[in-house]
């Protein structure tokens, strides 16, 4: 019954958990970000000569709207010549990872956008990132995982033994689909397959669209493989292996910078939209009962 009543109420102590551990920092740090803000100032005098921005792309795919902030703003900034998307990320949710996929290509209509693989590159993010004149890994970086995955858990027995069962009422043959409170029905399980299928033929169609590579050989370089930076070049999923200053430099080539003055981002704000982002993915990872649909390596 404990367990029960853990599982229920899990959200509310992710919250609660937030708050305990990061309020004393968060206050602390808008004093001091108050305090400081004066050092801060050549900053902006800084910024206003940058001609190349980098922009970060970590964690699973949940909220982009920041990084959606940021691609939009790097679009419209007659100054920027090029954008560097820094990924580390195992991947996420569908819409989310989709939404950025086509907002890199927008901005690549309109400047050059270099994507550096930092550490993991799976799944969502590697989608978010096809568009991209280009794809550089690191020589230790994970690539791939071009597959769907939808889960849910079957609570029905324990649900069983501790007494708890549900009333429902619906209209709709499938609107319990996905439920946790039973196993799901064979018409069920066949439908939600038939969306994971839609979802991964769109996948990889993208896929090879983008990156030129024959769809009829997408078990070649999809399937939920998992790559090495090298394997992954030779499918053909990134362009180069090597360093983040070779990435820096492909981007200074593309943008045709002569001197290149990368745009620099207040520590103090990264570091809070950083912690915001966390807490958000954390409590909305807790909230999602039942149902999921995440591309995760």
């Amino acid at each position: 019954m404990f367990n029960f009543f853990r599982i229920l109420f899990s959200p509310v102590i992710a919250i609660l958990d937030f708050i305990t551990k990061y309020f004393k920092t968060i206050v602390f740090l808008t004093i001091m970000y108050f305090i400081l803000v004066d050092t801060n100032e050549g900053l902006t005098d800084t910024n206003s000569f940058a001609n190349l921005q980098k922009i970060e792309l970590s964690g699973p795919i949940m909220d982009v709207s920041k990084t959606l902030e940021d691609i939009e703003k790097a679009k419209l900034d007659k100054n920027i010549k090029g954008i560097m998307l820094v990924v580390n990320s195992p991947g996420g949710a569908v819409a989310p990872s989709v939404e950025l996929a086509y907002a890199i290509k927008e901005l690549k209509e309109i400047k050059p956008v270099v994507v550096y693989a930092s550490g993991v590159i799976a799944s969502g993010s590697y989608y978010a990132s096809i568009w991209a004149n280009k794809i550089i890994a690191n020589p230790g970086s994970m690539v791939g995982s071009i597959g769907v995955i939808m889960q849910g858990v079957n609570a029905e027995e324990l649900m069983s033994k501790i007494g708890v069962s549900t009333q429902t009422v619906k209209a709709g043959k499938f609107k319990e689909s996905g439920t946790p409170t039973r196993k799901w029905t064979d018409f069920e399980e066949k439908q939600l397959q038939s969306v994971i299928d839609d979802t991964y033929n769109m996948f990889i169609q993208d896929v090879a669209f983008a990156r030129n590579l024959d769809i009829k050989n997408h078990t070649q370089f999809a399937d939920a493989k998992i790559f090495t930076s090298k394997q992954a070049k030779e499918v053909g999923l990134v362009d180069e292996v090597a360093t983040l200053s070779y990435a820096q430099d492909s981007l200074i080539s593309l943008s045709k910078v002569e001197n290149p003055v990368w745009k620099k981002e207040d520590k103090f704000e990264k570091f809070m939209n950083k912690l915001i982002s966390e807490a958000v993915t954390n409590i909305s990872m807790n909230f999602v009962s039942g149902l999921k649909a995440y591309w995760f390596y």
